[in-house]
């Protein structure tokens, strides 16, 4: 059949004809060429039907359409009569994608960087993007100072329409800053101006040179360049002005020369600072930094700040979008400034929506209850801002966010987004070991601090080896109520034996439960008040002076023998107070936080004594990005009998371990056993006199521990992680004491320390590591104890799975 054939079109790789009349009408549309695009997705793409009418300007957008979807190389059209083929060429699939030579990107930052642009295994080739790609890649190196880089890419055809890409580098060399010079600069000097800068040249101090910091690299030259400008413009340097900068290359393309260029001008007084805006504006902090300002050097930091408070003052009354245009205005026969701000407010927003991204565990009724901003009342920065520390305090969540984002269509109205990346919240502990005093060690447990997404707390511990069978269950609802009172539970089951430990020979069989109910007195402080019951049946205890003294004051009159038994049921009312505005309830970055909670027995019970514990700690950050972070912690604890009764010595406080004295074996510092006669076999010594010396712990009635730690980012970690490590340097300090102690004649004829002194400070010092692991916060400490006392045991190594501090 013979067929009329006239060119239509050539667009990107293909050119398409057509021979015919200008226009005729299409009863049969056939594609050729289709493998993996369906030929229902092809009829879709294009805008002619069977029996319609085709003409020229037709079969052009026919070929825009189907180059459009981005599936083909070539596009030919055919006309036979009424019929229209369609020739087509598919791009290929890509196969596989590999790198090679690459030292400098990992293959992992390739490949994301590659995914941005939409090539991936299993995408469509587009050779275009391919090669934009390259000219990027290139650039990026040619930025870092590797100037004698290339970057090729291969294609490998491979059959069913499939390719392999591979891309070739072939990295040059570092290219190293030969010299940095600075033209212009009067009022300081060459080396104070460059001592600024993140670059050095050549001639840089060697630790400058191990740090890398005289290789090339743009993105810290524009840096130093704005901080070279903000050094000027903070010191009354008005007119600076950074007239031109060069960098050029060596011959041999291997080093690299700077001139910059300035103009330093002379240094201007503010006269005036005046403010026109079309809104009032009130703040006391932009007051005060006004009349810093006045008559004195022109600060453009100082000048900033006034814009930022006039900000953070509008967005407290729903301006959240405000213009503000600056102006000086110079006087350069005084050599005077002034500094207008013309400022717009524009409209004042609404809160449409409160929405929530990325709580997939979480459920929605649990974050919206920490936010303070209402919907439909004016936005406020200050409570925007309290939303976000409130979601980061719960523990829940990696990171937060919140941003603000217009309704479309309205001019007053904005929906409030806080989006939260979730961590794991629980942590599930099934170990088996053994250990040279506790023996063999099995140990089941479930925390979980937002179970099944509600917010309440639930946690199911148990643990038995040769010191203990020890069981308990634990529930918290932290919104009992609609106001935030919170309603706490706890079952406890204890059987504890001492023998052959590191603590002073006893057994005490206990079990009992508590509840507390926490009041919220404002968005810092809570106050929490409950009762708990514990019965304990103490068995198997040695003749020892602590407990000796702890049962005559309750009038028990024990024997010298091994298994004399005392029962006793504690009911208590336990109260507490918790302040706390750290910013993160894991890894804090800034803020304080302080808890007292102690317990009270009340009349009528066996025994009766107090309790109370002291906590606090302060996060203070010393640089903007907050990775170097001052830590301070203090823990103060004392305990009494009332009237002529005394502690019972189960209730004392122990030193020693993670969570007070690091480097120190836990719960081994302080007081230690003083053994009446033949009480025990661990005496590490004989007397004459009734008593002997051991090196069991005791505990005390005073504890004091102290701390100071100072975090810094973990080496050879990126920024993607470093909300799941911590790494830190401490100084630890401690005393454990009994002020009961009496100090015998008989005492010091044995050589047996004064228990009653607080002097005895203890202190270690080392590093500790704290990770987020997928199985819960592991936390890895090594430290090198001072000061020991006799008795006391060092642990340099310690490891801990738990909650961090």
């Amino acid at each position: 059949m013979a067929m009329k054939n006239f060119l239509i079109a050539s667009l990107l790789f293909s050119s398409a004809t057509v021979y015919g009349a200008d226009s005729f009408v299409v009863n049969n549309i056939y594609f050729d060429g289709l493998q993996r695009v369906s030929v229902a997705s092809a009829l879709r793409s294009i805008p002619v039907r069977t029996s319609g009418i085709v003409s020229n300007e037709d079969t052009k957008k026919i070929i825009s359409a189907l180059f459009a979807t981005g599936n083909f190389d070539d596009v030919h059209l055919i006309r036979d009569g009424s019929t229209l083929l369609v020739r087509l060429k598919e791009r290929p699939i890509i196969s596989s994608i590999t790198f090679t030579g690459n030292k400098i990107m990992q293959e992992e930052v390739l490949k994301q960087h590659l995914s941005s642009y939409g090539v991936a295994v299993g995408s469509i080739l587009d050779r275009a993007t391919i090669r934009l790609i390259e000219q990027g890649l290139g650039d990026f190196y040619e930025n870092i100072g590797h100037y004698h880089t290339s970057v090729k890419v291969v294609f490998t055809p491979l059959p069913g329409n499939l390719v392999d890409l591979k891309f070739i580098f072939k990295e040059g060399m570092s290219t190293y800053i030969q010299q940095i010079n600075i033209v212009g600069n009067q009022a300081f000097s060459l080396h104070h101006l460059t001592s600024l800068l993140q670059l050095r040249d050549h001639n840089a101090d060697f630790w400058w040179k191990i740090l890398r910091h005289d290789q090339y690299h743009t993105q810290k030259f524009n840096a130093d360049l704005e901080v070279l400008k903000n050094f000027y413009l903070d010191r009354g340097y008005a007119r600076f002005n950074l007239d031109s900068t060069q960098v050029s290359l060596t011959p041999d393309k291997k080093g690299i020369y700077i001139t910059i260029n300035i103009t330093e001008g002379s240094q201007y007084k503010v006269s005036d600072i005046s403010i026109h805006s079309n809104v009032q504006i009130q703040s006391k902090e932009m007051d005060q930094n006004i009349v810093l300002q006045r008559n004195a050097l022109y600060n453009r930091a100082q000048h900033l700040r006034i814009e930022d408070v006039i900000k953070k003052t509008l967005g407290q009354q729903g301006y959240i979008y405000p213009q503000i245009q600056h102006k000086l205005i110079f006087d350069d026969t005084a050599k005077k400034v002034q500094l207008r701000l013309n400022i717009n407010s524009g409209h004042r927003y609404y809160v449409h929506q409160i929405r929530f991204e990325g709580n997939h565990i979480s459920k929605d009724v649990v974050l919206r209850r920490e936010i303070r901003q209402v919907e439909g009342t004016w936005v406020t920065g200050d409570l925007v801002e309290q939303g976000k520390e409130r979601l980061s305090r719960l523990g829940y969540f990696n990171t937060v966010n919140a941003h603000v984002q217009r309704v479309p269509g309205s001019i007053d109205q904005v929906d409030l987004i806080y989006t939260v990346q979730e961590r794991n919240t629980g942590t599930m502990n099934l170990g088996l070991g053994y250990g040279t005093e506790n023996g063999v060690n099995f140990q089941v447990g479930l925390t979980q601090e937002n179970w099944l997404g509600t917010g309440n707390s639930l946690g199911i511990n148990s643990i038995k080896n040769d010191l203990m069978t020890y069981a308990e269950l634990s529930l918290t609802d932290p919104y009992f109520t609609i106001f935030g009172v919170s309603l706490g539970g706890r079952l406890i089951y204890n059987d504890f034996k001492a023998n052959n430990s590191d603590l002073a020979d006893y057994a005490n069989k206990n079990y009992g439960l508590d509840s507390a109910v926490g009041f919220p007195l404002n968005e810092a402080n809570t106050l929490n008040i409950g009762v708990g019951y514990v019965h304990h049946r103490l068995s198997n205890m040695k003749p020892q002076v602590s407990m000796w003294r702890y049962l005559h004051s309750y009038g028990a009159h024990p024997s010298f023998s091994p298994n004399e038994e005392f029962s006793t049921d504690d009911v208590t009312l336990n109260y507490g107070w918790t302040y706390n505005t750290l910013d993160h309830g894991f890894f804090p970055t800034m803020g304080n936080s302080a808890n007292i909670s102690g317990k009270i027995t009340v009349p009528g019970v066996k025994n009766n004594f107090y309790r109370v514990m002291i906590n606090a700690k302060q996060y203070v950050p010393l640089n903007s990005k907050c990775t170097w972070i001052l830590l301070g912690r203090g823990r103060f604890g004392y305990g009494d009998g009332l009237g002529s009764k005394e502690l019972p010595f189960y209730e004392n406080f122990y030193a020693g371990g993670l969570s007070t004295v690091r480097g120190w074996r836990s719960n081994t510092l302080g007081p230690k056993a003083v053994y009446y006669k033949n009480g025990s076999l661990k005496c590490s010594s004989r007397h004459p006199y009734s008593i002997c010396q051991s090196t069991d712990a005791i505990g005390g009635n005073a504890i004091a521990i102290m701390s100071a730690e100072l975090i810094t980012p973990t080496p050879f970690l990126s920024d993607t992680y470093a909300h799941l490590m911590r790494t830190s340097f401490f100084i630890d300090t401690g005393m454990l004491w009994d002020t009961h102690w009496k100090h015998t004649q008989d005492m010091r004829s044995a050589h047996i320390p004064d228990y009653s002194q607080h002097k005895k400070i203890r202190i270690s010092a080392g590093v500790a590591l704290q990770w987020m692991s997928p199985i819960g916060p592991l936390i890895f400490s090594y430290a090198q104890p001072f000061h020991p006392s006799e008795g006391d045991k060092s642990e340099p190594f310690q490891f801990y799975i738990g909650k961090t501090w």
